[in-house]
């Protein structure tokens, strides 16, 4: 029996602190992530310098955790992966540091991981048989992707956002409505009360058949019309705003996707990133693919946010490439996913 190929994996790009120990891709022996949501809620958002300070103090214990829940000895691991971009750059410098000094002191290869090409191997590690090539839509707080990957070695952006990613859009009205941090999961709660279709908030197409995204309009849209109902004493339906916004972001998504998957005769559709937790967008997204005869896949809920496992993941797949980095590698905090 062959012997297995053990990743440990670090992942510190903004505000997780996270560990993991993934075995030939798929297997997750692993997955520890120190939260640092209480810390920051009080302050409504992540504030980098309190986010880089609890990496450090959270870092060792978060690797010893995780290889002691893998039952493995540093020795045991065969490369040091570790996420180098795009994030927060104090709180990259911290995983990346420990990383480099880590893999040194093993003389093992060390891995640098893109973090949103991360959020897509999630889905391997759910479905290692995912049918390529498929159409990926990443997105999240700070991300809004459509990616065409053809195989595990070439893949090519279809569109991007033009300015606020859908999770940026969410958390911000999340926070014109008084929603505690994290905005996104607050909002949708919010919304399963409201309607839909109460209010027509705006569409942003673009260019015809565009599969680029914008999201800063219709978050104006929202809050003029919140400051438009305060402004006439006008009583505002919080859930319905809530349920409308979250309707036009979805409706958005779902449709360049879908367009992006049946222009590139996509074998399937890859739903990935933070936002991929929201349940009106994984139900919308199936529902579509299905009409399109197309199988749409996301991971569990778990492995959408930020973790560790996802990095062990994408970087098993450069290790059989032998892609690996050198100790001088830094923290690119604008890191371009091509």
């Amino acid at each position: 029996m062959a012997q297995e190929t053990n990743i440990l994996a670090i992942e510190s790009s903004c505000d997780e602190t996270a560990a993991a120990i993934v075995s030939d891709g798929t297997r997750i022996r692993a997955n520890i992530i120190a939260s640092q949501v209480a810390v920051h809620r009080r302050f409504g958002g992540v504030v980098p310098e309190i986010a880089s300070r609890h990496h450090m103090e959270n870092i060792v214990p978060v690797v010893t955790e995780a290889l002691a829940t893998a039952g493995l000895a540093f020795g045991d691991v065969d490369a040091v992966a570790v996420t180098y971009g795009p994030g927060l750059v104090g709180a990259l410098l911290v995983g990346l540091s420990y990383a480099k000094s880590l893999a040194y002191a093993l003389g093992k290869p060390l891995i640098g991981v893109h973090h949103l090409l991360g959020h897509i191997y999630a889905g391997f590690l759910a479905y290692p048989d995912l049918p390529l090539p498929a159409v990926c839509l990443v997105v999240s707080g700070g991300h809004t992707n459509l990616v065409y990957l053809e195989d595990h070695t070439t893949r090519r952006i279809l569109g991007s956002t033009r300015d606020d990613a859908a999770g940026e859009a969410f958390d911000k009205v999340a926070r014109v409505l008084g929603l505690p941090y994290p905005g996104g999961p607050e909002l949708e709660k919010l919304a399963r009360e409201g309607d839909p279709r109460a209010i027509p908030f705006p569409r942003a197409w673009l260019e015809e058949n565009s599969l680029d995204f914008s999201f800063s309009g219709l978050k104006s849209a929202v809050i003029n019309y919140l400051h438009h109902a305060r402004q006439v004493g006008q009583e505002v339906n919080r859930a319905d705003v809530a349920a409308s916004f979250q309707a036009a972001v979805v409706e958005v998504l779902v449709t360049k996707t879908l367009l992006a998957a049946t222009s590139y005769r996509a074998g399937s559709i890859l739903l990935a990133g933070g936002v991929a937790a929201n349940s009106v967008l994984r139900r919308e997204l199936r529902s579509a693919g299905e009409q399109a005869g197309l199988p749409v896949f996301f991971p569990p809920r778990e492995l959408c946010t930020d973790n560790a496992a996802m990095i062990g993941c994408a970087a098993y797949y450069q290790y059989l490439r032998r892609d690996f980095a050198p100790l001088s590698l830094n923290a690119i905090p604008d890191l371009p996913l091509n």
